[in-house]
Parts: C-alpha cells; structure tokens; sequence
C-alpha cells in the first residue's frame, strides 16, 4: 500500500529567501537540482539528494547522495528529480527555487514539470516570496485558504479548461469555460476565508499572489 503521506522538497536553481522555509516540515525529502544546492544553505537544510549535469554550477562537494547526469539529456535536472520522486511514491512535493529568476524558460519548464506532477495523481505546489502556484485537475476540488493572498488568478494549460466553478471570490464562476487566448480568470479576489475551485475537463494553473506582488 502506498504511503499517501510522503513529502518532498525540490531545491531548483532560481533565487530563494529564507522566508520560504515556512514550506518545510520535518521529515522532508529534500532533493537539490543542480545549482539548486545552493539554495538548501538558504533554508537552512541540507538535501538528501544531489542531481544534476552541473552545467550551472560547480559540481559540489558532498559526502552525500547525488546522481550526476548527461550534459545531453531531455529532461531537465528539476524534471529528472520529480519523475525520480513520483516513482518512488511520494505524493505530495513542494517546488522552491522554480520560478522568476533570469531564466524565464525555465519557469515554464518547471510549470510543465508541475502539471506533469499533478497528472500523476501528486499533490504539487510551486512558490516564492511572491507567488503560490497549484494545479487544478478535472474531478480534484481545491480548497485555498485567503491567508495574506490578496489575488487568485486561474490559467488553462493544455487547452480550454471546462466546467470550472469557483467560490469565495469577488468573480465568482459557475460551469464556465476558460480559453488559453483570453485571460478571463486573471486577478481575481477573496471574499472569503477560503476559495474551492473545480474543474470538469482540462488542467489549470492556479497563481495566488500577494498584495505587493
């Protein structure tokens, strides 16, 4: 029987503060992705788990785990360590370090990484100081709490997203279709303590951001 409760870290290679140390728990399997294992220092952690080409980093020096990759490959090193994670069972992974940074395509690569995840029935959230990213899938509600969020925003990703329904907002949506050529669910607001969302057909990028974002 598989233990729905395993949860992972992965370190990418885009900036992190320490602020985002409130994603971990104990008992995290943290995964660093090539330069990423810079960012564990950060947090305050050391990985578990080294992976990576080094092709943006120097290969460090550890005692510990890694796996050094082809510099020649397809997947990314971040999308190597989260196909890792998913076969070995883990359902739940936090992705720091995946987003903003100088390298926009890596953001949407680690987004398809993110989507890949969910696709395979893992429970996966991306984040910086900024932003809070999650996956909405079709028959999966979402329960999102307000916290200090201040906008939710919802993006088809493979295509019109359909039957989507959302509460607890200032827009809220009943059964409606969403297209990748019109942002019609960008910057909405809570009215609530918590926003649910679901979907029918497709899959949706769910952004939360802060005021000051």
């Amino acid at each position: 029987m598989q233990d729905l409760t395993k949860r992972a870290v992965i370190l990418s290679a885009m900036p992190v503060t320490p602020a985002l140390s409130a994603y971990l728990q104990p008992g995290d399997t943290v995964v660093a992705c090539d330069a990423g294992y810079r960012n564990a220092a950060v947090l305050g952690i050391q990985p578990d788990l080294i992976v990576g080409d080094f092709d943006s980093a120097p290969k460090p020096e550890t005692t510990g785990d890694m796996i050094i990759l082809p510099h020649v490959k397809d997947d990314t090193d971040t999308h190597y360590a989260a196909k890792w994670l998913c076969e070995r069972g883990y359902r739940h992974i936090v992705m720091l370090g995946a987003l903003g940074g100088k390298r926009m395509e890596h953001t949407f690569s680690n987004v398809s990484t993110a989507l890949y995840l969910a696709s395979n029935n893992v429970d996966v959230t991306l984040a910086d100081e900024h932003s809070e990213l999650h996956i909405l899938c079709p028959g999966k509600p979402l329960t999102l709490q307000k916290k200090d969020w201040m906008y939710l925003s919802v993006f088809p990703l493979d295509g019109p997203l359909g039957g989507v329904s959302i509460h607890g907002v200032f827009y809220p949506l009943k059964d409606a279709t969403l297209t990748p050529d019109y942002p019609l669910g960008i910057s909405n607001e809570f009215t609530a303590p918590e926003a649910e969302l679901c979907c029918q057909s497709g899959h949706g990028l769910v952004i939360l951001t802060r005021a000051d974002g």
